[in-house]
């Protein structure tokens, strides 16, 4: 009765339908009790003198084939091959066994099921998924900053050439030019008097040198010379005061050039930065305003509309840029304007009385106003770099 009931259940076929679930079976029921009834009649593996190896069993470790109590099971090869290729679905043997599956478990359900094994997968997806989201937003800004950036230069160096080809138009603002002109010319004269002033400091520095080095030789030729010791150290005497008032004057011109070269490098390069701005804010202001006019004057159809209105609204992004500087330009103007009488008066009052007391030989006068200018004079090696700076 075994050997036919699993020759039976080797060679019946199962029937699948398309969707992988297995089809009504009419012998299920017998089918399982029969499997049962040959599990409990079958051989007991735990008994050592079924099994080989020399554990009990015979010599030689074979085991007669009359020796086993259970059935005879055919091979069926048609069998086999079913079992090689198993069909989608859920698993037959799991069935027989009384294990029942959902008829469809889908990717989603089995990623659940992992996920609820597994929860700390899902914080690792999840900071992963940010941190892509994050790169990938970064990129997109840089990418449209890139493109609006090439639109902007683009349509700004078409509205250039078109100016100076006299194509163009462009926004003049004639008060304001005129001013910014008279600035550029100022701030290059008042460079040359800057490198003026900085080569008669040089040049005077070493006269200074040169007087102290001869007031030094005059004083040790009068410790020598006994028969001209009088001679010597008027003249010793002499070249020192003209040194210290040397150095004197030097301070105030070194303050006079210190004061030029804030006004020229600091203040009006300041506001010609402003005016650089606003310049480029001019230009950018015409490129959209003839942009928008342009198409102001082609078709009027939905597409074209949806472009002018961005049109009119770069153009007006850009016409407040434009105001907004020409407002600091002006004000940057009238303030440096103020600054610069305040300033030039007081330095060229200084450089007249310095230069007037030295070369009268006045040094109480020399004295005084540096006092009035409020002029610190360096002492004497300040400026050689000390022992470690030379290191």
């Amino acid at each position: 009765m075994a050997d036919s009931i699993m020759s039976k259940a080797a060679t019946m076929e199962i029937p699948i339908n398309s969707n992988g679930d297995t089809g009504t079976l009419p012998e299920d029921d017998s089918l399982e009790q029969d499997l049962q009834q040959v599990m409990v009649s079958g051989p007991n593996l735990n008994e050592t003198s079924i099994v080989s190896g020399g554990y009990g069993g015979p010599a030689g470790g074979i085991i007669p084939t009359s020796s086993i109590k259970g059935p005879a099971i055919r091979f069926n090869p048609e069998y086999l091959d079913r079992r090689r290729a198993p069909a989608a679905g859920p698993d037959i043997r799991m069935k027989s066994r009384g294990v029942s599956l959902p008829k469809s478990q889908s990717a989603a359900g089995r990623l659940a099921l992992h996920t609820d094994q597994h929860p700390g997968s899902t914080s690792n997806h999840s900071a992963v998924n940010s941190t892509e989201e994050v790169s990938r937003g970064v990129a997109v800004e840089k990418l449209e900053g890139v493109k609006k950036w090439g639109i902007n230069t683009y349509k700004c160096t078409k509205q250039m050439f078109s100016e100076r080809f006299g194509r163009g138009s462009r926004t003049v603002d004639l008060e304001l030019e005129a001013q910014i002109d008279v600035l550029r010319d100022t701030k290059i004269k008042y460079e040359n008097i800057l490198r003026l002033a900085t080569a008669l400091t040089m040049h005077f520095q070493s006269m200074v040198q040169t007087q102290q080095a001869l007031g030094d030789t005059f004083t040790d030729l009068s410790q020598k010379s006994p028969e001209l010791q009088d001679e010597f150290g008027y003249n010793a005497e002499t070249q020192k005061l003209l040194c210290k008032n040397g150095e004197a004057l030097l301070g105030a011109i070194n303050f006079f050039v210190s004061g030029i070269n804030t006004l020229v490098n600091k203040t009006m390069e300041d506001t010609l930065m402003t005016i650089k701005l606003y310049e480029n804010a001019r230009l950018e202001f015409d490129a959209y305003r003839s942009d928008l006019e342009e198409m102001s004057l082609g078709q009027r159809d939905a597409a074209a509309m949806v472009r002018i209105e961005m049109a009119q609204h770069d153009y007006q992004v850009h016409r407040e840029k434009y105001e907004r500087l020409r407002s600091d330009v002006t004000i940057k103007l009238k303030f440096l304007e103020e600054n610069k009488v305040k300033v030039m008066h007081k330095q060229l009052l200084l450089f007249h009385n310095a230069i007037s007391a030295y070369f009268a030989g006045n040094q109480q006068q020399l004295e005084q106003t540096l006092i009035q200018f409020n002029v610190k004079l360096k002492p004497p090696g300040s400026d050689k770099p000390s022992w470690l700076e030379e290191q």
